[in-house]
């Protein structure tokens, strides 16, 4: 089965995650409430595409196959950024409901918050599924504002809760709830707030813990609807995810502004990111599910005017890639102008280069 998530594109390996592959990826996953995307104060690439020349990409059509080209038109090996000073922030967290986070995202915009997310209940027996979550945002404070001393989450508790989440969601989502309510308040640096434990072998935890017959991981994707319409998407992906009894561990609602940048550009518009982490046993049954899921999440998406981020997995038609992102033919035509030998591949690529339409 291990095989077959290799095959299929199914490991987390984050095509576009380093500088040394390409720009975009962390464009998607911060929690701006309000910014351009990464690649807007990304200035002056030099970019690697033959041992013997650099390429100096700015601003220009070049430039925008590198920094959307998840590092398939050479390797960026140095980018210059405009920064923002490091400041002071307090967190702000309350229960929400999905139908009214948008608003409750403009007005923390306009009282000055700088970023957020919103974490949604994940126990499709809940009436709660997909609808109430956890609003946290950020806004600037004093520089001499004091760091109080505060709880943090230790790697039990972290496991705990993960265990949870998959044997008693509703308990996990409760319990996760009291305690980011209780550090409503805290003060954090701005370039430390959105770190948070982690550890590379949970799942291998979890599975002897649970005496799992089967291993498995959660597969992330990431899906992109206009704002005025995530109420709609998210009744839909309750409604789908309980029919199919699709597992969901952990999802978050954030905001992405439009994409002027890049050549496979992600948003057309300003839109709500919604990210899925679903549960997946490594059988080729557990596998098959989690992908007719995602597939379904595509189109539930295309049918709001909405996509998804390419390279989590493999799993969308080329009827989905072409109708998300129809400049994708042009796409794979430009590769091959510029990089006719194919030096710089992927998994990804290679996939949708060979799929026959």
């Amino acid at each position: 089965a291990d095989a077959d998530l290799d095959r299929i594109g199914t490991r987390l390996d984050e095509v576009g995650a380093t500088v040394g592959v390409s720009v975009p990826l962390v464009s998607v996953q911060h929690q701006y409430l309000i910014t351009e995307p990464i690649e807007g104060v990304a200035r002056d690439l030099p970019t690697l595409r033959d041992p013997d020349r650099l390429v100096y990409y700015k601003q220009d059509a070049g430039g925008r196959l590198v920094i959307g080209g998840y590092g398939l038109f050479g390797v960026v090996y140095s980018v210059k950024l405009r920064l923002v000073p490091r400041r002071k922030l307090e967190r702000h967290v309350t229960l929400g409901q999905v139908g009214s986070v948008m608003e409750e995202f403009e007005t923390r915009i306009a009282d000055g918050f700088l970023y957020g997310d919103f974490q949604f209940a994940i126990d499709r027996e809940s009436d709660d599924f997909l609808r109430r979550g956890i609003l946290s945002c950020y806004r600037p404070v004093p520089l001499d504002t004091p760091i109080a001393p505060r709880r943090k989450l230790t790697e039990k508790n972290w496991l705990d809760l993960v265990h949870a989440a998959h044997v008693a969601p509703s308990r996990a989502f409760e319990e996760y709830s009291r305690y980011y309510l209780t550090t409503s308040g805290h003060i954090y640096w701005s370039d430390l707030h959105q770190f948070s434990g982690y550890r590379d072998d949970f799942h291998e935890v979890l599975d002897r813990r649970m005496k799992a017959s089967q291993s498995a991981t959660e597969i992330i994707t990431e899906i992109y609807v206009p704002r005025a319409r995530l109420a709609e998407f998210m009744d839909a992906a309750r409604e789908d995810f309980r029919r199919n009894h699709v597992k969901v561990i952990y999802g978050t609602v954030r905001l992405i502004e439009r994409d002027d940048e890049s050549f496979l550009a992600w948003a057309k518009e300003s839109c709500a990111c919604i990210i899925f982490n679903l549960h997946t046993e490594h059988t080729p049954e557990g596998i098959r599910h989690s992908a007719e899921a995602f597939r379904r999440l595509i189109d539930l998406a295309i049918a709001r005017q909405g996509r998804y981020y390419l390279t989590y997995h493999r799993f969308a038609s080329r009827r989905q890639l072409e109708a998300c992102y129809p400049e994708f033919p042009r796409f794979l035509a430009r590769k091959l102008e510029l990089d006719p030998q194919e030096l710089f591949q992927s998994n990804w690529y290679r996939h949708y280069r060979d799929e026959q339409v």
